[in-house]
């Protein structure tokens, strides 16, 4: 879809950024869904996220120390290098456009040098990037 390593190393080797619109939204979590997360953590269980959007939400309810309560409200929330995960162990995401927030989300988990190197077997492989395409796991 045009994407090249050079476009991807370009924004994924950024460790701070200014960026004009991240995406925002409402969110909520019941006490039931709080209890099963915080009970899977206490468990040693691993909490993984289907999405960036899931992904954001749960960073956006942890506290400061990875738990949940009952909650509704908005988040701005941007994610990139140098983000220290209070919750999320693994992430199942898109190969995301360069000069993204994503793609920086993505950083801020994997650490841009098994970005680059995705990104350089996707672009080599031909895999498809945008919404509806390829995906991988990230742990």
């Amino acid at each position: 879809m045009g994407a090249t390593i050079k476009d991807v190393a370009k924004l994924a080797g950024t460790s701070t950024a200014t960026v004009s619109k991240v995406m925002n939204g409402s969110y909520s979590i019941s006490q039931e869904t709080a209890d099963m997360i915080n009970e899977t953590k206490r468990a040693g269980g691993r909490i993984v996220c289907v999405g960036t959007t899931s992904c954001r939400t749960l960073e956006s309810l942890a506290d400061e120390n990875g738990f949940f309560h009952e909650s509704s409200a908005w988040t701005d929330i941007f994610i990139y290098p140098g983000y220290r995960f209070k919750v999320m162990d693994a992430l199942v995401t898109n190969f995301h456009l360069p000069q993204s927030t994503l793609i920086m989300l993505v950083s801020a988990l994997a650490g841009r040098e098994h970005v680059l190197h995705a990104y350089e077997e996707a672009v080599k492989e031909r895999y498809r990037f945008f919404s509806f395409g390829d995906a991988m796991f990230i742990s």
